[in-house]
C-alpha cells in the first residue's frame, strides 16, 4: 500500500515539475512573479499555466508540421483529455495531469475550461474581430485564466465554501480584468508577429501600417484602466498570492508604459521587450516593500 501510494506521489510530482518547466522555458516575466508566490498556490499557477501554454503552442507554433484540420482535431482532444483526466484524477499527459489535479483541488469548472478551448479553437478558423468576437476572445483565452487563478489564490484560505465563493465574486472583476489587461498588452507588443507569422490581427480595425500613435494611446488607456481595477483588487487577495499578482500586474504595467513611449511605426514591425534589469527591479522593489513591512515596528496606540 505504502509503494502505490509513494508511486502515485512520484508521478504527480513529476507532472508538476513538467508544468514548472514550461513555464520557465516559456515566459521570463511570468516566471519571476511565479516565484513569488507561496506554495501550494504557486505549484498550482504553474500546473494552469502548462496547459495554456501546451493549448497554445498546438495552435499558434508555425513549425509545427500539422494542417489546420489537424491542430483542430488534436485541440479537441487535448481538451477531452483534459475534461476525462478531471474527472477521473488521472492522466498519461503529464502537463494535463498536473492541471487535472489542481483543477480538482482548487474549483475550476468547465465553466472556465471550455470557453479557454473555444478561444483556442477561434485562432484556428478567424485571422480578424469584430467588438463582439475581440470580446469572447478574450474572455476565454485571458479572463477566465484569471479567474482560474484566483480559484486557486482563495482554495485554501480559512472559511466555509460558501463564504470562499462570496470572495470570489468579490475579486472576480478584479481578476478578469487583469487577465485582459496581459493580453492586450501582448496583442500590441506582439503585432508584427501575429501579422507576419500568424496571419491574424486581433484589434478591431487594426489593419497592416494603421496603427497611429494616437490609436497606440487609446489601445493603452484601455489596458491602463484594467490594470488600475485590478490593482484595487490586489490588497484584498491572500498574503500568500498577493506579492505574484502584484509582481505580475507591476510588470505588465512597465511593458505598457514603454509601448507607449514606443513610436507606433516601431510597434508595427518590432517587438517591443521591457529589459531584464528594468523586470529585476521591480520584482526587487516588491521584495523590498516585503523586508520593509517585516522590520517596521509594531505601533501601538497611546493613551
Amino acid at each position: 500500500m505504502s509503494t502505490v501510494a509513494s508511486s502515485s506521489d512520484l508521478y504527480d510530482a513529476t507532472a508538476r515539475a513538467s508544468a514548472t518547466c514550461v513555464i520557465s522555458q516559456y515566459s521570463t516575466s511570468f516566471a519571476r512573479a511565479c516565484r513569488l508566490l507561496d506554495e501550494p498556490v504557486r505549484g498550482h499557477v504553474r500546473d494552469v499555466y502548462g496547459l495554456v501554454r501546451l493549448a497554445d503552442e498546438l495552435v499558434d507554433a508555425p513549425s509545427l508540421p500539422l494542417t489546420r484540420d489537424e491542430r483542430a482535431a488534436l485541440l479537441d482532444d487535448l481538451q477531452a483529455e483534459t475534461a476525462r483526466a478531471t474527472a477521473r484524477g488521472f492522466s498519461t499527459n503529464l502537463v494535463v495531469h498536473a492541471f487535472a489535479l489542481t483543477a480538482r483541488e482548487c474549483g475550476i469548472g468547465p465553466d472556465l475550461v471550455d470557453p479557454f478551448f473555444a478561444s483556442m479553437r477561434t485562432d484556428l478558423v478567424r485571422s480578424t474581430h469584430d467588438e463582439r468576437t475581440f470580446a469572447t476572445y478574450v474572455h476565454g483565452s485571458a479572463e477566465v485564466v484569471g479567474l482560474m487563478c484566483l480559484r486557486i489564490f482563495l482554495a485554501s484560505e480559512p472559511g466555509t465554501a460558501a463564504e470562499r465563493d462570496a470572495r470570489y465574486a468579490d475579486l472576480a472583476d478584479g481578476a478578469r480584468r487583469l487577465g485582459a489587461a496581459f493580453q492586450k498588452v501582448n496583442f500590441l507588443r506582439d503585432l508584427a508577429a501575429d501579422r507576419d507569422d500568424l496571419g491574424r490581427a486581433y484589434f478591431p480595425g487594426l489593419g497592416p501600417g494603421s496603427l497611429t500613435d494616437a490609436r497606440r494611446d487609446a489601445l493603452l488607456d484601455d489596458v491602463d484602466a484594467d490594470l488600475a481595477a485590478a490593482a484595487r483588487a490586489i490588497d484584498a487577495l491572500p498574503p500568500s498570492s498577493r506579492r505574484g499578482v502584484r509582481a505580475a500586474h507591476d510588470l505588465f504595467a512597465a511593458l505598457s508604459r514603454r509601448l507607449r513611449a514606443t513610436p507606433a511605426t516601431t510597434i508595427e514591425h518590432r517587438r517591443v521587450r521591457v529589459p531584464g534589469p528594468v523586470k529585476a527591479l521591480v520584482v526587487g522593489r516588491i521584495l523590498l516593500g516585503q523586508v520593509t513591512e517585516r522590520l517596521l515596528p509594531t505601533r501601538t496606540a497611546r493613551p
